[in-house]
């Protein structure tokens, strides 16, 4: 008997722990996909069955982009999967998979399928691709803007013909470990879930089908994975009441004499970045050029230091509190004020088609803002609310100067 007690006295305290662990990891896998600025925001994947064959059936997949300011840039997005079962694709049109895998074993005849991986990788097809290939809304390169920018374009589909599956909606199997790929680290996918049928409308909006079955997947950007990959963007600060300008960090993005690539600007036709104290690729000027009664004045300068490549349909998230109440505009630049949450003011820009929306090589972009200011605002220069809080370009987060760095009032004690 007192052993039978020492024994219950010794486990509780276990079992307690163990909860606990549980409990604190699954609040942070839960939260590390969390943006506060768009919290809605996500990658939706649909797949939806439309007629079946022989050995299988045929499915168009939609990759929705839903995300307010982040967009995929070139080379472009890739998807992966892991089969239920002994699936192969037969043929596509919209995309193609990297790899066809080993398909001599279980295929003797001349006409093999396109894939049979156990795990295909899928990328989109180019724009010039024939047209017989193709299907409304792909072949864009694997781009897609952000929802703000563009919503037409924020679209991807592709269709295949799945064989050696179910040819029922009973014997059907749904994909396993979906994995959304864009440049740099940042998407976590969950499990394929099986929903409503989708609804499609004629082009004369005269007749409704529907898909034969559909499954959806939810893709979110995690700051988690992000945290691991290396800055690409940086902020400097300067204003009309103190000569003083403040650079970029140093060593932000990387440190001068670790990248090899780094050359003077008379020889930048060979370099991949400019050579500056933080090595960034994109940088980013606030100047705080007037504050009178009843406004203040920015000049924001975007200068792209990368000498081989071009930012197409680029854009920034600036937050500040004074973006709000629709008090603020902006001139040369498109943009949007939101609100994702009830303290974070934020506001989106973006280029003017055929002006200013391709941030080219070694050049830059510059537009002004006006803060009018409130009667009631509790905002003041001695509190540096002339300068932004963050500053995101192409949906990664800029290095911004240490808070004792920001220039000083001349009266500051």
């Amino acid at each position: 008997m007192m052993m039978m007690r020492f024994s219950l006295i010794e486990h509780k305290p276990l079992h307690t722990c163990y909860c606990f662990v549980f409990l604190f990891l699954l609040s942070f896998s839960s939260s590390e996909a969390y943006d506060a600025l768009d919290p809605n925001g996500n990658i939706t994947i649909k797949w939806d069955v439309i007629s079946w064959t022989a050995d299988g059936y045929v499915a168009v997949v939609t990759i929705n982009n839903f995300q307010q300011y982040r967009h995929i840039s070139a080379p472009g997005w890739s998807l992966t999967w892991a089969w239920a079962g002994k699936e192969v694709i037969w043929n596509m049109k919209g995309a193609m998979t990297t790899e066809q895998g080993n398909c001599s074993r279980l295929f003797k005849g001349i006409s093999l399928p396109h894939s049979c991986k156990k795990n295909p990788t899928l990328v989109d097809l180019l724009p010039n691709t024939p047209y017989n290939q193709k299907l409304p809304n792909c072949c864009k390169g694997g781009v897609l803007t952000s929802w703000t920018q563009d919503p037409t374009n924020s679209v991807a589909s592709f269709q295949l013909t799945v064989g050696h599956a179910g040819t029922t909606n009973r014997t059907v199997r749904v994909p396993r470990n979906f994995t959304f790929h864009a440049p740099g680290l940042g998407y976590t996918c969950g499990p394929a879930k099986i929903v409503r049928p989708t609804m499609f409308i004629s082009p004369d909006k005269r007749r409704v089908t529907q898909a034969i079955m559909t499954w959806n997947v939810t893709c979110t950007y995690s700051h988690f994975l992000a945290q691991k990959s290396t800055p690409t963007c940086c902020v400097s600060l300067s204003t009309f009441y103190n000569d003083t300008t403040v650079p970029c960090p140093t060593c932000s993005c990387a440190c001068k004499h670790s990248n090899s690539t780094c050359v003077k600007t008379d020889t930048g036709k060979h370099a991949s970045v400019e050579c500056s104290n933080h090595m960034c690729p994109i940088s980013v000027h606030w100047h705080l050029n007037l504050n009178n009664k009843n406004y203040w004045r920015v000049n924001v300068t975007i200068s792209n230091l990368n000498y081989r490549m071009n930012y197409s349909d680029w854009n920034m998230v600036i937050q500040h509190p004074n973006f709000n109440n629709n008090l603020t505009q902006v001139f040369g630049l498109k943009y949007k004020l939101f609100t994702p949450l009830d303290d974070i003011h934020v506001a989106m820009v973006w280029g003017i088609k055929f002006y200013n929306n391709v941030l080219i090589e070694a050049g830059s972009v510059e537009f002004e803002v006006l803060f009018r200011k409130d009667n009631n605002s509790s905002l003041s220069l001695k509190k540096d609310w002339g300068f932004p809080q963050r500053i995101y370009f192409n949906g990664d987060h800029c290095v911004m100067p240490p808070p004792h760095a920001y220039p000083w009032l001349p009266n500051y004690a």
